[in-house]
């Protein structure tokens, strides 16, 4: 079993900077493709940004690209999602997500394909 731990969210103002981490445990995470997500009220849990085990693959919704990027860590076990240029409709809970199918070649951006999830970390952007 694989525990995730998200860390980092808060309030920000329109046009700030957060840095989410995510802590894994339980075992290692350096095959795992690892992945952000996140819900905001009324509204689906959607994909976010993906990164694959070699940290060479990276995928990012239309929504963050380019504001948002997404690096790991596997010495430490850490999943990090930098976020610049915050907007109020990134207000949301956001999930860090593990891929344990270590075969696949793409960035996983769909929530069945990640097996353990985070309880997530709340991020608040005011206008």
């Amino acid at each position: 079993q694989v525990q995730l731990v998200e860390s980092g969210g808060g309030l920000v103002q329109a046009g700030g900077s957060l840095r989410l981490s995510c802590a894994a445990s339980g075992r290692t995470v350096s095959q795992y493709a690892m992945g952000w997500f996140r819900q905001a009220p009324e509204k689906e849990r959607e994909f976010v940004a993906g990164i694959r085990w070699s940290g060479g693959n990276t995928y990012y919704a239309d929504s963050v690209k380019g504001r948002f990027t997404i690096s790991r860590d596997n010495a430490k076990n850490m999943v990090y999602l930098q976020m610049n240029s915050l907007k109020p409709e990134d207000t949301a809970v956001y999930y860090c997500a593990a891929d344990d199918d270590s075969s696949r070649w793409y960035v996983p951006s769909r929530k069945y394909e990640y097996d353990y999830w985070g309880r997530g970390t709340q991020v608040t952007v005011s206008s």
